[in-house]
C-alpha cells in the first residue's frame, strides 16, 4: 500500500491545493493531508481551524475519493511525521520555477534524514498554477473578491475574519 504525505500549512486550502490532492490520489492509495502547525510563518487561521476547513473541502471530492484521505495535523520534523504514519511517498505542489529551488533542497534533505522518502512533484495545473494562499489571504484582506481561488466555505471563513 502506497501511503502518500502532502503537507502544508493549508491558510486556508485553495483550489491549486484541491488540485494537488486529486492528482495525488492517482500516485497513492491513501493520502494523509499533514496540516502543519508552522513556525516559519504567522498563519491567519489556528491550526484546528485550518485541518477542519482541508476536511470540509475533501468532502466534496467525487468517486468515494475522500475516503481515501486523512487529515492529520503535525508540529516537528515531517520526515518523522511520515515515519509514524508509515508513509514514504512526499507529495509536493510547484507552481514556478522558483518553488523548486527550495522544494528541491527539502527533498534532498528529507531524503537524507529519510532514505526511504519518495518526494514526487506535481506541477500545478494551467488554471491553478497562479493561486497561491497569501495572495488570496492579501486579496481577501483587502475586500477584494477571492471566489475564484477557494470554495464559498473558504471565503466566507475568511470573510468573518477579517470582519471580526
Amino acid at each position: 500500500m502506497r501511503i502518500g504525505l502532502y503537507p502544508g500549512t493549508f491558510d486556508p486550502i485553495t483550489y491549486g491545493h484541491m488540485d494537488v490532492i486529486r492528482r495525488a490520489l492517482r500516485v497513492v492509495d491513501e493520502l494523509i493531508i499533514a496540516v502543519a502547525l508552522d513556525t516559519n510563518k504567522a498563519p491567519m487561521f489556528a491550526l484546528d481551524m485550518r485541518a477542519k476547513m482541508v476536511e470540509g473541502e475533501i468532502k466534496s471530492l467525487g468517486n468515494g475519493d475522500h475516503k481515501r484521505i486523512k487529515v492529520k495535523t503535525f508540529s516537528g520534523l515531517l520526515v518523522n511525521f511520515a515515519e509514524e504514519n508509515n508513509a514514504t511517498i512526499l507529495v509536493r505542489g510547484l507552481r514556478a520555477v522558483s518553488d523548486f529551488e527550495y522544494e528541491f533542497q527539502m527533498a534532498a534533505i528529507n531524503s537524507k534524514l529519510n532514505p526511504e522518502m519518495e518526494t514526487v512533484f506535481l506541477t500545478a495545473s494551467e488554471s491553478t498554477h497562479f493561486i497561491s494562499s497569501r495572495f488570496v489571504k492579501q486579496i481577501a484582506r483587502l475586500g477584494g473578491d477571492v471566489s475564484g481561488f477557494v470554495s464559498p466555505s473558504v471565503a466566507e471563513q475568511m470573510k468573518a475574519h477579517f470582519k471580526g
